[in-house]
């Protein structure tokens, strides 16, 4: 399997939850990856940013070079984006862009997205795992 980390999970990380670290680390062990997604990414960095936090910004930059980065780099994923939104409107349980943006990356790598977000729930066929709980 191939994970990718929700922000919610990646701030349990910079804050020393050792449940989730351990948790990233027996998934590497038993060769699997885990990677950071672009719009987590972005969202840490720019409350890290504005905090002027830089020994959790130097956490934060090991931790993406170790793990790496999936971008929004195909037309599928605005494609699947785009339908994840419309069914969401249509059922009237609308969630943000940014969630919907990253539930579609998730779906289309076919990755199992690691949250303790429950508005992940409402994005059918999207497998979610949640760490924390």
């Amino acid at each position: 399997m191939t994970y990718v980390l929700d922000t919610n999970i990646i701030t349990a990380i910079l804050k020393g939850n050792e449940k989730v670290k351990q948790r990233v680390e027996e998934v590497i062990k038993h060769g699997e990856e885990v990677f950071i997604n672009c719009i987590s990414y972005y969202e840490i960095k720019r409350g890290l940013l504005a905090a002027k936090a830089e020994s959790q910004l130097e956490r934060f930059r090991s931790f993406c070079e170790e793990l790496g980065l999936l971008l929004l780099d195909r037309q599928q994923v605005f494609d699947e984006a785009a339908a994840i939104y419309s069914t969401l409107k249509i059922r009237g349980q609308i969630i943000g862009d940014a969630d919907i943006l990253i539930a579609a990356l998730a779906k289309t790598g076919d990755l199992v997205l690691v949250t303790d977000d429950g508005d992940f729930q409402r994005v059918e066929n999207l497998t979610v795992e949640n760490w924390l709980a």
